[in-house]
Protein backbone atom coordinates (compact mmCIF):
# COMPACT_ATOMS: atom_id res chain seq x y z
CA UNK A 1 0.00 0.00 0.00
CA UNK A 2 1.17 3.06 -1.07
CA UNK A 3 2.17 6.21 2.05
CA UNK A 4 3.13 9.19 -0.40
CA UNK A 5 3.28 9.72 -3.94
CA UNK A 6 4.83 12.66 -5.95
CA UNK A 7 4.09 13.14 -9.36
CA UNK A 8 5.72 16.18 -11.01
CA UNK A 9 6.77 18.19 -7.95
CA UNK A 10 8.31 21.47 -8.42
CA UNK A 11 8.93 24.52 -6.22
CA UNK A 12 10.03 27.99 -7.52
CA UNK A 13 10.66 30.66 -5.14
CA UNK A 14 11.28 34.30 -6.27
CA UNK A 15 14.70 35.53 -4.79
CA UNK A 16 14.87 39.33 -2.58
CA UNK A 17 12.27 40.84 -0.75
CA UNK A 18 8.79 39.01 -1.50
CA UNK A 19 5.96 41.84 -1.63
CA UNK A 20 8.46 44.45 -3.07
CA UNK A 21 8.73 45.40 -7.41
CA UNK A 22 6.32 42.67 -8.20
CA UNK A 23 3.33 44.81 -9.53
CA UNK A 24 4.35 44.12 -12.73
CA UNK A 25 5.20 40.23 -12.67
CA UNK A 26 1.63 40.13 -11.16
CA UNK A 27 0.09 42.37 -13.75
CA UNK A 28 1.49 39.90 -16.19
CA UNK A 29 0.63 37.02 -14.76
CA UNK A 30 -3.01 37.69 -14.54
CA UNK A 31 -3.06 38.65 -18.42
CA UNK A 32 -1.48 35.80 -19.30
CA UNK A 33 -4.05 33.52 -17.69
CA UNK A 34 -6.93 36.00 -18.47
CA UNK A 35 -5.77 34.45 -22.00
CA UNK A 36 -5.91 31.18 -21.18
CA UNK A 37 -1.62 31.46 -21.64
CA UNK A 38 0.49 29.31 -19.29
CA UNK A 39 2.57 31.11 -16.24
CA UNK A 40 5.18 33.22 -18.11
CA UNK A 41 7.23 32.76 -14.72
CA UNK A 42 7.11 28.86 -14.58
CA UNK A 43 9.35 29.00 -17.99
CA UNK A 44 12.44 30.79 -16.34
CA UNK A 45 14.55 30.41 -13.22
CA UNK A 46 17.28 28.50 -12.74
CA UNK A 47 18.81 25.60 -10.25
CA UNK A 48 19.17 26.13 -6.86
CA UNK A 49 23.06 26.66 -7.17
CA UNK A 50 24.14 28.86 -4.04
CA UNK A 51 27.62 28.65 -5.22
CA UNK A 52 26.86 31.03 -8.42
CA UNK A 53 25.38 34.33 -9.13
CA UNK A 54 22.23 34.04 -11.49
CA UNK A 55 20.90 35.99 -14.09
CA UNK A 56 16.83 35.63 -12.93
CA UNK A 57 14.85 36.46 -9.90
CA UNK A 58 13.17 33.13 -9.72
CA UNK A 59 15.77 29.96 -8.72
CA UNK A 60 13.66 26.04 -8.80
CA UNK A 61 14.20 24.95 -5.52
CA UNK A 62 12.93 21.59 -6.70
CA UNK A 63 11.93 20.21 -10.26
CA UNK A 64 9.68 17.48 -11.49
CA UNK A 65 10.50 15.47 -8.72
CA UNK A 66 8.78 11.75 -9.07
CA UNK A 67 8.39 8.85 -6.18
CA UNK A 68 6.34 6.55 -4.50
CA UNK A 69 7.02 5.55 -0.95
CA UNK A 70 5.50 2.50 0.58
CA UNK A 71 3.91 1.63 3.99
CA UNK A 72 6.20 0.71 6.22
CA UNK A 73 9.54 2.26 4.18
CA UNK A 74 12.48 3.73 6.00
CA UNK A 75 13.43 6.45 3.82
CA UNK A 76 17.15 8.63 3.81
CA UNK A 77 16.76 11.70 1.74
CA UNK A 78 20.59 12.91 1.06
CA UNK A 79 22.26 15.55 -0.73
CA UNK A 80 24.71 18.21 -0.13
CA UNK A 81 23.43 21.89 1.32
CA UNK A 82 20.61 23.70 -1.41
CA UNK A 83 19.81 20.02 -3.16
CA UNK A 84 15.91 20.88 -1.92
CA UNK A 85 15.60 18.11 0.77
CA UNK A 86 14.20 19.98 3.71
CA UNK A 87 11.88 22.41 0.48
CA UNK A 88 10.50 18.44 -0.57
CA UNK A 89 9.60 17.82 3.57
CA UNK A 90 7.82 20.98 3.23
CA UNK A 91 5.76 19.85 0.54
CA UNK A 92 5.12 16.36 2.07
CA UNK A 93 4.37 17.99 5.20
CA UNK A 94 1.69 20.62 3.63
CA UNK A 95 3.81 23.55 5.25
CA UNK A 96 3.84 24.75 1.37
CA UNK A 97 2.19 24.07 -1.59
CA UNK A 98 4.09 22.80 -4.59
CA UNK A 99 4.08 25.12 -7.86
CA UNK A 100 3.53 22.50 -10.40
CA UNK A 101 2.62 18.67 -9.49
CA UNK A 102 0.50 17.06 -7.43
CA UNK A 103 1.18 14.69 -4.05
CA UNK A 104 -0.79 12.41 -2.84
CA UNK A 105 -0.61 11.14 0.84
CA UNK A 106 -2.24 8.03 2.46
CA UNK A 107 -2.51 8.97 6.51
CA UNK A 108 -1.86 11.41 8.94
CA UNK A 109 1.57 12.92 8.96
CA UNK A 110 3.96 13.59 12.24
CA UNK A 111 6.54 16.03 11.08
CA UNK A 112 9.35 17.61 12.79
CA UNK A 113 10.99 20.03 10.37
CA UNK A 114 12.72 22.62 13.14
CA UNK A 115 13.62 22.18 16.72
CA UNK A 116 10.27 23.05 18.21
CA UNK A 117 7.76 22.84 14.79
CA UNK A 118 4.10 23.42 16.24
CA UNK A 119 5.06 24.27 19.75
CA UNK A 120 3.74 27.64 21.32
CA UNK A 121 6.31 29.22 23.50
CA UNK A 122 3.97 30.91 26.03
CA UNK A 123 2.19 27.22 26.66
CA UNK A 124 4.18 24.50 28.44
CA UNK A 125 5.17 21.55 27.60
CA UNK A 126 1.93 19.35 28.59
CA UNK A 127 0.09 21.69 27.01
CA UNK A 128 2.26 21.40 24.15
CA UNK A 129 1.75 17.54 23.59
CA UNK A 130 -2.09 18.12 23.60
CA UNK A 131 -1.87 20.87 21.29
CA UNK A 132 0.28 18.82 18.88
CA UNK A 133 -2.12 15.72 19.47
CA UNK A 134 -5.02 17.65 18.08
CA UNK A 135 -3.23 19.10 15.35
CA UNK A 136 -2.60 15.93 14.12
CA UNK A 137 -6.41 15.01 14.20
CA UNK A 138 -6.00 13.07 17.75
CA UNK A 139 -8.68 12.63 20.29
CA UNK A 140 -7.81 13.97 24.25
CA UNK A 141 -8.04 10.54 25.24
CA UNK A 142 -5.71 9.49 22.51
CA UNK A 143 -3.39 11.23 23.21
CA UNK A 144 -3.64 11.21 27.37
CA UNK A 145 -2.68 6.99 26.66
CA UNK A 146 0.43 8.01 25.30
CA UNK A 147 1.11 11.17 27.76
CA UNK A 148 3.58 9.39 30.24
CA UNK A 149 5.17 7.46 27.28
CA UNK A 150 6.02 10.84 25.48
CA UNK A 151 7.42 12.52 28.98
CA UNK A 152 9.47 9.27 30.18
CA UNK A 153 11.33 9.50 26.36
CA UNK A 154 11.58 13.15 26.34
CA UNK A 155 13.30 13.13 29.77
CA UNK A 156 11.95 16.22 31.12
CA UNK A 157 9.71 15.33 33.25
CA UNK A 158 10.80 18.10 36.02
CA UNK A 159 10.11 21.13 33.65
CA UNK A 160 7.17 19.23 32.16
CA UNK A 161 4.49 22.24 33.50
CA UNK A 162 7.23 25.36 32.54
CA UNK A 163 6.22 27.35 29.29
CA UNK A 164 8.50 25.52 26.52
CA UNK A 165 10.39 29.17 25.85
CA UNK A 166 12.56 28.49 29.00
CA UNK A 167 13.56 24.86 27.69
CA UNK A 168 16.69 24.68 26.24
CA UNK A 169 17.15 23.95 22.82
CA UNK A 170 18.66 20.17 23.84
CA UNK A 171 15.25 20.29 26.37
CA UNK A 172 12.94 21.53 23.28
CA UNK A 173 14.21 19.20 20.66
CA UNK A 174 13.49 16.44 23.25
CA UNK A 175 10.11 16.62 23.86
CA UNK A 176 9.36 17.71 20.47
CA UNK A 177 11.10 14.60 18.82
CA UNK A 178 8.93 12.49 21.81
CA UNK A 179 5.73 14.25 20.57
CA UNK A 180 6.04 14.00 17.28
CA UNK A 181 7.25 9.81 17.42
CA UNK A 182 5.01 8.51 20.03
CA UNK A 183 1.67 10.36 18.88
CA UNK A 184 -0.33 7.78 16.26
CA UNK A 185 0.42 8.90 13.27
CA UNK A 186 0.78 7.10 9.59
CA UNK A 187 3.80 8.88 8.82
CA UNK A 188 6.70 10.54 10.69
CA UNK A 189 9.05 12.95 8.65
CA UNK A 190 12.65 14.11 10.37
CA UNK A 191 14.94 16.80 9.15
CA UNK A 192 18.17 16.60 10.73
CA UNK A 193 16.92 16.84 14.45
CA UNK A 194 19.58 15.30 15.30
CA UNK A 195 21.99 17.60 15.64
CA UNK A 196 20.80 19.36 17.79
CA UNK A 197 20.36 16.24 20.57
CA UNK A 198 23.73 14.91 22.29
CA UNK A 199 25.01 11.37 21.36
CA UNK A 200 23.01 9.55 23.65
CA UNK A 201 19.94 11.19 22.63
CA UNK A 202 20.31 11.11 18.75
CA UNK A 203 21.08 6.96 19.51
CA UNK A 204 17.64 7.41 21.46
CA UNK A 205 16.16 8.73 18.43
CA UNK A 206 17.59 6.80 15.62
CA UNK A 207 16.52 3.28 18.02
CA UNK A 208 12.67 5.29 18.05
CA UNK A 209 12.96 5.67 14.32
CA UNK A 210 13.75 1.81 13.66
CA UNK A 211 10.66 0.69 15.87
CA UNK A 212 8.34 3.26 14.32
CA UNK A 213 9.38 1.86 11.49
CA UNK A 214 9.92 -1.55 11.47
CA UNK A 215 8.10 -2.55 14.47
CA UNK A 216 5.18 -0.30 14.01
CA UNK A 217 4.92 -0.53 10.50
CA UNK A 218 5.05 3.42 10.03
CA UNK A 219 6.45 5.08 7.16
CA UNK A 220 9.60 7.33 8.34
CA UNK A 221 11.29 10.24 6.10
CA UNK A 222 14.59 11.08 7.75
CA UNK A 223 16.53 13.70 5.99
CA UNK A 224 20.36 14.09 7.67
CA UNK A 225 24.02 14.75 6.63
CA UNK A 226 25.39 11.38 8.75
CA UNK A 227 25.35 9.01 5.76
CA UNK A 228 26.15 6.66 8.65
CA UNK A 229 22.69 7.20 10.34
CA UNK A 230 20.77 7.08 7.58
CA UNK A 231 22.72 3.69 6.25
CA UNK A 232 21.49 2.54 9.68
CA UNK A 233 18.08 3.16 9.55
CA UNK A 234 16.40 3.36 5.94
CA UNK A 235 16.45 0.81 3.60
CA UNK A 236 15.50 3.27 1.01
CA UNK A 237 16.99 6.27 -0.50
CA UNK A 238 16.32 9.35 -2.69
CA UNK A 239 19.15 11.28 -3.86
CA UNK A 240 18.78 15.06 -4.65
CA UNK A 241 20.72 17.45 -6.50
CA UNK A 242 20.22 21.43 -7.11
CA UNK A 243 16.64 20.60 -6.85
CA UNK A 244 16.59 17.32 -9.07
CA UNK A 245 16.47 14.05 -8.04
CA UNK A 246 19.52 11.75 -9.52
CA UNK A 247 18.23 8.39 -8.35
CA UNK A 248 16.16 6.60 -5.58
CA UNK A 249 15.96 3.03 -4.59
CA UNK A 250 17.78 0.48 -2.32
CA UNK A 251 19.75 2.73 0.20
CA UNK A 252 22.84 1.01 -0.81
CA UNK A 253 22.90 2.00 -4.08
CA UNK A 254 21.74 5.85 -3.38
CA UNK A 255 24.57 6.32 -1.27
CA UNK A 256 27.30 4.51 -3.54
CA UNK A 257 25.89 7.16 -6.35
CA UNK A 258 26.41 9.94 -3.55
CA UNK A 259 30.05 8.85 -3.18
CA UNK A 260 30.45 8.65 -6.94
CA UNK A 261 28.34 12.05 -7.59
CA UNK A 262 30.20 14.07 -4.83
CA UNK A 263 32.55 12.66 -2.62
CA UNK A 264 34.98 11.35 -5.19
CA UNK A 265 35.07 14.34 -7.11
CA UNK A 266 36.26 16.04 -3.84
CA UNK A 267 40.25 14.56 -4.63
CA UNK A 268 42.59 17.49 -3.11
CA UNK A 269 46.01 16.32 -2.58
CA UNK A 270 47.26 20.00 -1.70
CA UNK A 271 46.05 22.62 0.84
CA UNK A 272 47.63 26.21 0.64
CA UNK A 273 46.57 28.12 3.45
CA UNK A 274 46.19 32.09 3.92
CA UNK A 275 48.92 33.99 5.69
CA UNK A 276 47.96 34.85 8.95
CA UNK A 277 50.62 37.31 10.44
CA UNK A 278 49.07 37.37 13.56
CA UNK A 279 49.64 33.93 14.67
CA UNK A 280 52.45 32.99 16.28
CA UNK A 281 53.01 29.62 14.55
CA UNK A 282 50.82 28.22 11.06
CA UNK A 283 50.81 25.98 8.41
CA UNK A 284 51.45 27.42 5.38
CA UNK A 285 51.38 24.24 3.00
CA UNK A 286 50.67 20.65 3.22
CA UNK A 287 50.27 18.15 0.29
CA UNK A 288 50.10 14.53 0.01
CA UNK A 289 52.36 13.26 -2.33
CA UNK A 290 50.77 10.83 -5.04
CA UNK A 291 53.24 8.26 -5.68
CA UNK A 292 52.00 7.93 -9.22
CA UNK A 293 51.24 10.92 -11.89
CA UNK A 294 47.22 9.62 -11.83
CA UNK A 295 45.11 10.27 -8.43
CA UNK A 296 44.53 6.48 -7.56
CA UNK A 297 46.06 5.48 -4.46
CA UNK A 298 46.05 1.86 -3.13
CA UNK A 299 46.04 0.11 0.00
CA UNK A 300 49.29 -0.95 -0.45
CA UNK A 301 50.69 2.59 -1.20
CA UNK A 302 53.11 4.40 1.45
CA UNK A 303 51.07 7.98 2.16
CA UNK A 304 54.40 10.74 2.46
CA UNK A 305 52.65 13.71 3.98
CA UNK A 306 54.85 17.04 3.91
CA UNK A 307 54.24 20.25 5.91
CA UNK A 308 55.75 24.09 5.74
CA UNK A 309 55.60 25.82 9.03
CA UNK A 310 56.11 29.81 9.72
CA UNK A 311 57.80 29.87 13.30
CA UNK A 312 57.06 34.11 14.19
CA UNK A 313 57.02 33.16 18.22
CA UNK A 314 57.89 29.60 19.58
CA UNK A 315 55.64 28.23 21.44
CA UNK A 316 56.42 25.61 24.18
CA UNK A 317 55.98 22.11 23.47
CA UNK A 318 54.04 22.13 20.09
CA UNK A 319 53.16 19.23 18.10
CA UNK A 320 51.66 18.84 14.17
CA UNK A 321 48.74 16.61 15.02
CA UNK A 322 46.99 14.96 12.21
CA UNK A 323 42.85 13.58 11.97
CA UNK A 324 41.98 11.27 9.80
CA UNK A 325 38.31 11.18 8.94
CA UNK A 326 35.52 9.30 7.01
CA UNK A 327 33.39 10.13 4.71
CA UNK A 328 30.53 9.86 7.67
CA UNK A 329 32.83 12.38 9.55
CA UNK A 330 33.86 10.00 12.25
CA UNK A 331 37.65 10.25 13.14
CA UNK A 332 39.18 6.63 12.66
CA UNK A 333 42.58 7.98 13.20
CA UNK A 334 45.39 10.39 14.96
CA UNK A 335 49.01 10.71 14.72
CA UNK A 336 51.11 13.67 15.81
CA UNK A 337 54.79 14.57 16.32
CA UNK A 338 55.28 14.67 19.95
CA UNK A 339 57.19 10.66 19.96
CA UNK A 340 59.71 12.74 17.72
CA UNK A 341 62.47 15.46 18.12
CA UNK A 342 60.60 18.69 18.11
CA UNK A 343 62.46 20.75 16.29
CA UNK A 344 60.16 23.60 15.37
CA UNK A 345 59.60 25.01 19.06
CA UNK A 346 62.52 26.07 19.63
CA UNK A 347 63.69 28.87 16.93
CA UNK A 348 62.43 31.02 14.39
CA UNK A 349 61.85 30.14 10.48
CA UNK A 350 60.09 28.67 8.17
CA UNK A 351 60.46 24.66 8.12
CA UNK A 352 59.37 21.40 6.33
CA UNK A 353 58.19 18.71 8.01
CA UNK A 354 57.03 15.11 6.77
CA UNK A 355 55.05 12.41 7.84
CA UNK A 356 54.56 8.82 6.16
CA UNK A 357 52.04 6.58 7.03
CA UNK A 358 52.58 2.99 6.43
CA UNK A 359 51.19 0.62 4.23
CA UNK A 360 48.16 -1.06 5.09
CA UNK A 361 47.43 1.41 7.46
CA UNK A 362 44.25 2.37 6.10
CA UNK A 363 41.85 0.13 3.96
CA UNK A 364 39.80 0.85 1.10
CA UNK A 365 37.51 4.13 1.31
CA UNK A 366 37.62 7.75 1.24
CA UNK A 367 39.26 9.51 3.76
CA UNK A 368 39.25 13.32 5.10
CA UNK A 369 42.34 14.89 6.79
CA UNK A 370 43.28 18.53 8.19
CA UNK A 371 46.06 19.43 10.52
CA UNK A 372 46.55 21.76 13.57
CA UNK A 373 49.22 22.84 15.58
CA UNK A 374 48.57 22.06 19.42
CA UNK A 375 50.78 22.80 22.31
CA UNK A 376 49.53 20.61 25.22
CA UNK A 377 51.75 22.66 28.20
CA UNK A 378 49.78 25.93 27.23
CA UNK A 379 46.72 24.49 26.10
CA UNK A 380 46.81 26.10 23.11
CA UNK A 381 46.47 25.56 19.50
CA UNK A 382 48.44 27.92 17.86
CA UNK A 383 46.77 27.17 14.37
CA UNK A 384 43.68 25.15 13.38
CA UNK A 385 41.78 25.74 10.16
CA UNK A 386 39.20 22.59 9.54
CA UNK A 387 38.13 23.94 6.83
CA UNK A 388 41.18 22.79 4.85
CA UNK A 389 41.27 19.32 3.90
CA UNK A 390 43.31 17.38 1.95
CA UNK A 391 41.05 14.23 0.49
CA UNK A 392 41.66 11.12 -1.18
CA UNK A 393 40.10 7.45 -1.77
CA UNK A 394 41.84 4.47 -1.17
CA UNK A 395 41.30 1.00 -3.81
CA UNK A 396 42.17 -2.33 -3.05
CA UNK A 397 45.14 -3.51 -4.68
CA UNK A 398 45.42 -6.38 -7.24
CA UNK A 399 47.19 -7.58 -4.39
CA UNK A 400 44.65 -7.67 -1.41
CA UNK A 401 43.07 -9.25 1.00
CA UNK A 402 39.74 -9.26 -1.32
CA UNK A 403 42.09 -11.41 -3.84
CA UNK A 404 43.53 -13.08 -1.22
CA UNK A 405 40.44 -14.08 1.38
CA UNK A 406 37.58 -13.47 -1.36
CA UNK A 407 36.38 -10.48 0.93
CA UNK A 408 36.31 -7.26 1.60
CA UNK A 409 38.44 -6.50 4.37
CA UNK A 410 36.40 -5.21 7.17
CA UNK A 411 36.81 -1.85 9.46
CA UNK A 412 38.79 1.58 8.37
CA UNK A 413 42.11 0.20 10.14
CA UNK A 414 43.60 -1.81 7.54
CA UNK A 415 47.42 -2.63 9.13
CA UNK A 416 48.68 -6.32 10.31
CA UNK A 417 48.92 -7.57 13.67
CA UNK A 418 51.39 -10.19 14.38
CA UNK A 419 49.85 -13.62 14.99
CA UNK A 420 51.76 -16.90 16.46
CA UNK A 421 50.80 -20.28 17.74
CA UNK A 422 52.03 -23.35 19.92
CA UNK A 423 51.15 -26.73 20.07
CA UNK A 424 50.11 -27.32 23.71
CA UNK A 425 50.04 -31.49 23.08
Amino acid sequence: MLALKAEKISKQYRLGQVGTGTLSHDLNRFWHQIRGKEDPYLKIGEANDRTSKGTSDYVWSLRDINFEIEQGDAVGIIGRNGAGKSTLLKLLSKVTKPTTGKIYTNGRIASLLEVGTGFHPEMTGRENIFLNGAILGMTRKEIKRKFDEIVDFSGVERYIDTPVKRYSSGMYVRLAFAVAAHLESEILIVDEVLAVGDADFQKKCLGKMGDVSRGEGRTVLFVSHNIAAVKNLCQKGILLKDGNLITQGAIEKVINTYDLEFISKDKNFKIEYPVQPELDMQLLHAELHKPSSHNRLFTNNVLNFEFTIDVRIPVPNSYITIDVKDKNDELIYWTSDYTTERFIKNEKGIFKVQCIFPQYLLSSGFYYITFAIYSPSSNKISHHQPEFKISFEIEEHEDSFLQKFGIVRPGKIGIESSWKSESLL
